[in-house]
């Protein structure tokens, strides 16, 4: 009999323990099978003395329940009316096929090769259990420290997520795993667009300390985001293709189970009466197949990707239903925040400054070692701390404490003095809370307008008010003085801002050098593979502008030139518009030069494009800015470019 991953792992315990654990988990398992419709037969309660001290220190116990089909609650494990009775049948007969073997005086079933397993759920309450490596993983069970009673059913619940993402990552260090993931992902090209970034920054900054992994991180992050992976809120109609709305769970498939979809949500389609089956895969060797979902899919798919081009990674948990991935940077000895659902990369306030989430608990997990990085990822760390009382926290260093302790057994003293002067400068970190960089102010980009309101991950932008202004100004560089030049070019399929009269210095991301905006973000189309700026879903009003300002450096404008697309669709309107002072100057967005000698003889002046107009519930698409394939010649492509002739003032 081939073993599930979870089966296996329980036969690595001892004889003695094997046996104590399998007599549990038969009896929860038969009494559901005998009586199916009886409540207290499918829920045990986290706190209970025999699940806390004969199930959850032991190693695949836990898994086993969560291979039946057993889900976590706040303080039970419970077995949902949805979950499948075939799974659990098949999980109790694998384990009571190995009792009988041992009482009969068989071998133990030696373990098979690893297996591939599901990822914990991006929420704390349905974690999905995982097997750890038998390379890494402790030969003794991990065990909770002891918690105030009150308390202990939270302890229990947080240590059943902690010990369940802990095991989950070792997957991405399968060595078949990261093949399969490194045959899916343009390693050549990614590399030597990374190649081509470092040597420009170089040529700016011939201090730049970047290295090349930092640059192939960003390459990584936007091929995921611009060719790879999709977003899932509703699936269309597989029989109209019309839009479904997600409606009751279904009921999971053994096939399901077998790649972590514990669950499988119903996208309905009411003209047709018809259900699509969107089951959510956990499992990142499933998710190379599958490509889409929302960010529990894509994070765990993305850290695998990163760990196969050998970059270090690890998987982050936000208690409050998000997650994504962190990478290590060598050359800046960091690591580096890295979100391939917004393709953004060293944003870590983006969540609490951008989307306004209250932030709790968030942690990391590596093939190492268990963080608690909540510390990056805000600004306002007294505010975090009313909020953290899941657990105490003496118990949370104890126990993180205490994974370590256990995964780290079999590494080298190099290696852990490497793991411990990294905590220590990521301790010095988190220290001092950061102050909020641009591009860290915007609301969410993926997902719907309806699901990132109802997550409360919007600014008020979404709704179609004002914003705090990003409030960058373009103002000249020595170079810039002295050539009485400022050339400025965005290329929308790069996404990045090039100085050409300042030794062509590049700016990553539309949003850093913008002087206001108010309901615009940028759109990637991958089924289309087209590019553009439109206004946010559900606004009526979109706006966005530049400002430049010589006064600083003592010079005035001899004249101006600029060069700025836009493209409408059915009612859809661009208005752009020049102001200086008091004058206002509208031109056409037409793709074609417009010069501007009235200008001559200002210090300032700011470009603005107003998007509004449209039809139906598609209309903030029916105004674009910067509209570009990106299947174009990046290097031919220009899709907004200013040129300023400067003198004495």
């Amino acid at each position: 009999m081939v073993l599930s991953p979870a089966v296996t792992t329980l036969c690595e315990n001892s004889n003695e323990v094997f046996l104590d654990v399998a007599k549990l988990l038969l009896t929860y398992a038969d009494n559901i099978l005998r009586s199916p419709n009886e409540e207290k037969y499918r829920s045990i309660r986290i706190g209970n003395p025999t699940f806390s001290t004969k199930l959850l220190p032991v190693k695949g116990a836990v898994e086993c329940l969560f291979e039946m089909g057993f889900e976590e609650a706040e303080t039970h494990l419970v077995f949902p009316k949805s979950a499948s009775v075939e799974q659990l049948k098949l999980i109790r007969d694998s384990v009571a096929a190995e009792r009988d073997q041992r009482l009969c005086g068989g071998q133990p079933v030696q373990p098979i090769a690893q297996a591939v397993a599901p990822l914990a759920s991006t929420s704390v309450s349905t974690p999905s259990p995982a097997p750890e490596s038998s390379a890494a993983a402790s030969s003794q069970p991990v065990t909770p420290p002891p918690s105030e009673p009150s308390s202990l059913e939270n302890s229990m619940s947080f240590f059943l997520s902690l010990q369940s993402n802990f095991q989950h990552v070792m997957i991405y260090e399968n060595p078949e795993l990261q093949q399969k993931a490194r045959s899916h992902i343009p390693h050549q090209q990614l590399c030597s667009a990374a190649e081509q970034k470092l040597t420009e920054a170089k040529e700016v900054d011939p201090e730049c300390k970047l290295g090349m992994e930092d640059f192939l991180v960003l390459e990584l992050l936007r091929w995921f985001k611009q060719d790879f992976f999709s977003w899932v809120d509703c699936l269309p109609c597989s029989q109209c293709k019309g839009p479904t709305v997600n409606s009751r769970s279904l009921s999971p498939t053994p096939d399901d189970i077998r790649w972590g979809a514990q669950r499988v949500e119903n996208h309905y389609c009411e003209s047709c009466q018809l259900s699509t089956r969107f089951p959510r895969y956990n499992n990142p060797e499933k998710l190379l197949e599958t490509r889409r979902g929302r960010c529990g899919e894509w994070a765990n798919c993305m850290t695998l990707c990163c760990r196969a081009l050998g970059l270090e990674a690890r998987y982050i948990w936000d208690s409050t239903d998000h997650v994504w991935t962190e990478v290590y940077s060598v050359s800046q000895r960091r690591w580096l925040h890295c979100d391939s659902c917004e393709n953004g990369c060293d944003k870590p306030l983006l969540y609490e400054v951008g989307w306004g989430k209250k932030l709790a608990y968030i942690l990391a997990f590596s093939k190492d070692e268990v963080v608690d990085v909540t510390w990056r990822y805000s600004c306002k760390h007294p505010e975090v701390l009313t909020r953290r009382t899941r657990v105490q926290e003496a118990w949370l260093l104890h126990t993180i404490a205490g994974l370590n302790a256990s995964r780290q057994q079999s590494l080298s003293p190099e290696r852990k003095k490497e793991l411990t002067e990294r905590l220590l400068v990521e301790l010095v970190e988190f220290i001092s809370p950061k102050k909020p960089k641009p591009g860290e102010l915007g609301g969410r980009n993926s997902g719907s307008l309806a699901w990132r309101v109802a997550r409360g991950e919007t600014r008020k932008a979404d709704a179609g008010t004002s914003t705090q202004a990003t409030g960058y100004v373009f103002t000249p560089t020595e170079k810039e003085k002295s050539d009485r030049l400022l050339h400025v070019r965005y290329s929308a399929t790069k996404d990045q801002y090039c100085r050409v009269s300042n030794n062509r210095e590049v700016t990553q991301s539309w949003d850093q050098c913008v002087w206001s905006k108010e309901s615009v973000f940028r759109k990637v189309e991958n089924d289309w593979q087209m590019v553009y700026i439109a206004r946010t879903e559900g606004s009526s009003v979109g706006k966005v502008s530049w400002k430049f300002d010589f006064s600083p450096a003592g010079l005035k404008i001899k004249s101006v030139s600029i060069t700025a697309s836009s493209q409408t669709f059915h009612s859809g309107e661009v208005c752009w518009h020049l102001q200086a002072g008091q004058s206002t100057t509208e031109f056409p967005g037409d793709g074609k030069t417009q010069s501007f000698q009235s200008l001559s003889g200002s210090s300032e002046f700011i470009v603005a494009a107003r998007l509004g107009g449209g039809e139906g519930e598609t209309s903030w698409q029916h105004s674009q800015l910067f509209r570009r394939s990106l299947k174009e010649d990046e290097e031919e492509e220009c899709s907004f470019e200013i040129l300023v002739h400067l003198e004495d003032a």
